[in-house]
């Protein structure tokens, strides 16, 4: 759990996306993803995975739900998510 954009933008592929919980702008490298965390996590997030699904494919993996987000400042939300994760250089990545 970090609270650094950077670190949260590293573990996203090469090339990565992300569409964000937040915002309806697709981020499609890593400067567009770190500029969204940078925000984001601004707001000191606080998440919960409320419902969810994984699976698991020869150097891939799906996990897809809802999850909730409560902020610093008492605001809640509440979103489906789906993350694709690659197995890239040795590492699992978010795609």
């Amino acid at each position: 759990r970090t609270l650094d954009p950077t670190t949260v933008a590293k573990r996203y592929a090469k090339e990565g996306v992300l569409l964000p919980t937040l915002s309806d702008v697709p981020r499609t490298d890593v400067e567009g993803i770190k500029d969204y965390f940078v925000h984001f996590l601004e707001k000191k997030p606080d998440g919960k995975i409320l419902e969810g699904e994984i699976y698991v494919g020869n150097n891939w993996a799906q996990d897809a739900g809802i999850y909730e987000f409560t902020f610093e400042d008492g605001s809640k939300v509440k979103a489906r998510y789906s993350f694709v994760y690659v197995y890239e250089d040795g590492q699992w990545m978010i795609s």
